[in-house]
């Protein structure tokens, strides 16, 4: 995969909002049927231990304790969901459920919030709509008033259904309102970032968007690792353990995954 390197890492201070900016951490994974166990629980450095312990939160605190999210694809082409506004690790169901459950396809994010941005249920990715799932690692600067001129032109439904009130759910508003029009998963995230990065420079917009096979993901402002192998890729904010084969995703890149390709590209490229 061309312009892709080891993981470099940055670490903020512990439980501190640097400037109100925190991240999130997200993972999608492409590939045969594994337990969501093998994503959340069991690496080393698994979705649940970067939400308490990230080896890089730049520009933010060191937990991710908001809430979480897991979506996954079963039979049909609808994913099913877990979410909760309370951290992963104080959830008791969630580890046998993660046991018992398998997929070819999960996307899986822990929360921090932005300060001033609510704590729900509601608020925590993935977010869904049909075939598709959605998660965000980062933030719109000079939120709410840098978004106005481009929110403009959703619907105004759209706007009346949001999931909750933060830059993470506009964003998805956005993204689905081109998915819905007919675009690509690639258009519908690099046109999205490009829109998002012009009226509100600085943020930091490193999305995730599946819709069971494929899998999109944008770098801006934060880390992306991937590892591909047997069939599989696996993107997530941080390696989940210490197999050589990750590497990073260079900064203003979108990434197209599926289980038999994976290209990279500049995100100022129109796709």
């Amino acid at each position: 995969m061309p312009g892709i390197h080891g993981p470099a890492s940055t670490t903020g201070d512990a439980g501190t909002p640097l400037g109100g900016r925190l991240m999130c951490r997200h993972l999608v994974y492409l590939g045969p049927p594994l337990p969501l166990a093998a994503l959340l629980f069991d690496p080393p450095h698994s979705l649940a231990h970067q939400s308490w312990a990230p080896r890089d939160m730049r520009g933010g605190g060191t937990v991710n304790a908001d809430g979480f999210g897991i979506g996954w694809y079963g039979p049909g082409p609808e994913p099913l969901r877990y979410r909760r506004g309370q951290p992963i690790w104080t959830d008791s169901t969630l580890p046998a459920l993660a046991v018992a459950t398998s997929s070819r396809t999960v996307l899986a994010a822990v929360r921090s919030a932005t300060v001033g941005m609510p704590v729900m249920e509601t608020a925590a990715a993935p977010f869904a709509a049909g075939p598709w799932l959605f998660s965000l690692n980062g933030v719109v600067r000079g939120w709410p008033d840098s978004m106005v001129p481009i929110v403009s032109g959703l619907p105004i439904r759209d706007l009346l259904t949001l999931d909750a009130p933060t830059d993470a759910a506009v964003l998805w508003a956005l993204v689905r309102h081109r998915l819905r029009a007919g675009a690509s998963l690639v258009e519908a995230v690099g046109t999205t970032v490009r829109q998002v990065a012009t009226v509100a420079p600085d943020s930091r917009l490193n999305l995730l968007l599946t819709d069971g096979r494929t899998a999109v993901a944008s770098t801006v402002g934060h880390a992306l690792s991937v590892r591909v192998g047997d069939g599989s890729v696996l993107l997530s904010s941080e390696p989940l353990d210490d197999d050589p084969g990750w590497r990073s995703v260079p900064d203003r890149r979108l990434v197209v995954a599926t289980t038999d390709d994976l290209t990279s590209f500049p995100i100022d490229r129109q796709s």
